[in-house]
Formats: C-alpha cells, structure tokens, sequence
C-alpha cells in the first residue's frame, strides 16, 4: 500500500526565488533575530513497492517545480563554452543491513572538518558512519542527469570512512579539457568541453550559437554497482521514478528483500534539489515489509 514519507531541512530549487521572499524577511533571516530564516516545508515523497519472485519495485514520486538534469551544463555562444553552475536533482535510500531497532539517515550523517577560530567558524556534513564503527550500510543514489539518463541507481555503501561504489573505479568524468589534463582549471572561464551533446568530439565539429555540451559524462556501471535499474520520468511538476533491484544479489553489502522476515526492511531517504549538499531527509522510522503472496 501507498507510504507518504516527509523529508525534511533541504532547500527547494524555485522558479522565482526573489517574488517568494515574504514581507517580514528582514526580522526572520537577520542574522541578529533569535530565531533566524524560516525553515523549508517538508517535502512529501508517494512511496510504493511491489515484488515478483526475484525482483522488488520501488516507486517514488514527489512535487518539483523545476526539473534539474542539466549539472554544470556547458553553452556555446558563438566563440567561447560557458559553464553554468546548475546541479541536478536526486535522491538517495539508505538501507539498515545490520537490523537495528530504530533507523534513520542519522547513523551516517556525520559534521566533518569541524572547526572554530575567532569567529569564524566552519564545518560540513559527510556521509560516514562513527569512527570505530565496523558495520556497513546499503545506499542507493539516484541523479537525474548522471545516472537517470542511463538507466540506474547507483549501487553503493557507507562505512566508517565514508561513501563507496560497490565495483571501483569513477564512472562520472567533468566533460572537460582542464579535467582531462589534472589541473584545477575545470569549469572555469577558458576552459571547455571535451564532447559536445551528441558525443562527438568538440574540436573536430561546428557548432552554432546557442550549442550545448554535457558537464559530466557516464560510463555504464558494472558488476555489482549496476544491481539497480531506474526509469524516470517528469510531468506537471513532479518527478516518479521506479528502482528495480533482484531481492538478492551476490553483493554481501547489498540489502536482502524477503517475504519471511515480518520486520521489513529499515530505511532512510534523503531528497536533493538541483543540490549536491543541501539535501531534505526523513526523519521517522521507515521500514519496508514484503507481505507474503497469497495462496
């Protein structure tokens, strides 16, 4: 049956970002006001899940004023590339494979580089586990560009040291010819693609005014990064889209899906906006049960 899971604390992508700004904006996001900026309202996610004899559907669906897909997306304006600082929609699942009694995105939301120097202060989130801590979790990462474009998820862990693909090896590369010579000129004025949106090389063709490149090219994933397929698509602002992944794969890091455990499945969704950092996430104890088949 159909779960509505609220994710919560990210920020929203808006068309009109300055005729959204209420009249009291001034006493709510100073930075001398007790209270600050007002926080986002939650998004809500439609959840749904179905499974056969091997595999499971997951299919989510959330409101979206604007699609994202175009991430450092390069234009052509008639002498020079330029690339645009957009990001891209996403989402990520994080599956409890230990069976812990009260799991949330939490356990692998960590502040990182913390620190503190007159006034001035800094620090990040990283996705990791405590350190110490010897289990792993199961993650499934979705982008609307670098990987709903190609027709998956990306299969993944998290540990105590962080974020890694269930196969090595990096398979989003910056279309870039600063990136492809190792220097820290990327995206930058002066720079430029290495292909163009049809795949051809960007020196070898013409291009019009107006012409566009990709920001970053996919190579297919393989083995055990490749567990899970998706199928996107984006109408009347909203985005669905539907995962499919074997309810067991032979990936001991992967998550299993079975009818015979009445607990489910733990998770935690977290849900970005043309972002790579400011992500919404869930906050209540999500579980996953598979309901055995009627005879």
């Amino acid at each position: 049956m159909p779960r509505t899971v609220y994710v919560k604390g990210g920020q929203l992508n808006k068309v009109e970002k300055i005729g959204d700004i209420d009249q009291d904006t001034v006493h709510t996001s100073t930075a001398s006001c007790h209270h600050g900026a007002a926080l986002p309202d939650p998004v809500a996610v439609d959840l749904r899940a179905f499974y056969t004899d091997n595999d499971l559907f997951l299919r989510l669906s959330w409101k979206d004023a604007t699609r994202d897909e175009a991430i450092r997306e390069w234009s052509f304006d008639g002498q020079k590339w330029h690339s645009s600082n957009a990001a891209e929609d996403g989402f990520g699942i994080l599956w409890d494979t230990v069976g812990l009694n009260d799991f949330s995105c939490s356990y692998a939301c960590h502040i990182d580089d913390f620190g503190v120097q007159g006034s001035n202060f800094h620090a990040r989130n990283k996705m990791k586990l405590v350190s110490g801590d010897s289990r792993r979790f199961d993650l499934w990462n979705w982008k609307a560009r670098r990987t709903g474009h190609f027709g998956f998820a990306d299969d993944r862990m998290i540990d105590a040291n962080g974020i890694h693909p269930d196969a090595s090896g990096d398979i989003f590369t910056p279309n870039s010819h600063s990136a492809a010579r190792a220097d820290d000129t990327a995206f930058v004025p002066g720079d430029r693609p290495l292909y163009d949106a049809e795949g051809l090389p960007i020196d070898q063709q013409f291009h019009v005014a107006g012409s566009r490149a990709p920001g970053y090219l996919t190579s297919r994933p393989r083995s055990g990064r490749a567990d899970v397929a998706a199928f996107q698509d984006y109408a009347d602002g909203r985005w669905t889209v539907i995962l499919r992944r074997k309810l067991q794969t032979d990936d001991v890091d992967d998550v299993i899906f079975t009818s015979d455990n009445g607990r489910g499945v733990a998770f935690g969704l977290s849900l970005m906006d043309n972002t790579l950092f400011e992500h919404y996430a869930s906050t209540t104890a999500e579980r996953l049960v598979l309901l055995p088949k009627k005879r």
